[in-house]
């Protein structure tokens, strides 16, 4: 009984070890966060998107639903660029660290629904 138990807190403990890397989950860790900046665009409220890498681990190639999405304000391809009828890409394909931010402004009338659908997970 004594080795059975041994045995059990050993996988315990090594569970424990292995998520210190950070165990990130794709899209999931990934936050959508929008504020009105109080300015105006073509008479359409602006709006500030942030998205936060939620984890240790750097996130790539993220896309966002965007879907019907529209702007009065012309956004930057760097910024956010469609990569399909429904998703779009942020940051020119570029990786977003652990724990960063990463930002753009579009203006319409009404927030959208900007939620991540796809990322990959890069953890050294």
């Amino acid at each position: 009984m004594a080795t059975f138990l041994n045995f059990l807190s050993a996988i315990f403990f090594l569970s424990l070890i292995g998520q210190g890397n950070g165990q990130c989950y794709p899209v999931t860790d990934l936050k959508v966060f929008q504020t009105q900046t109080g300015d105006q665009v073509g008479n359409k409220p602006q709006w500030k998107v942030t998205i936060l890498n939620d984890c240790i681990c750097t996130q790539m190639s993220i896309k966002l639903a965007c879907n019907g999405f529209h702007s009065t304000e012309e956004i930057d391809p760097s910024m956010l660029a469609k990569a399909d009828d429904t998703a779009c890409h942020i940051n020119n394909e570029q990786p977003l660290h652990g724990h960063h931010t990463f930002n753009f402004t579009y203006a319409w009338d009404a927030i959208y629904p900007f939620n991540p659908i796809y990322s990959e997970i890069a953890c050294s």
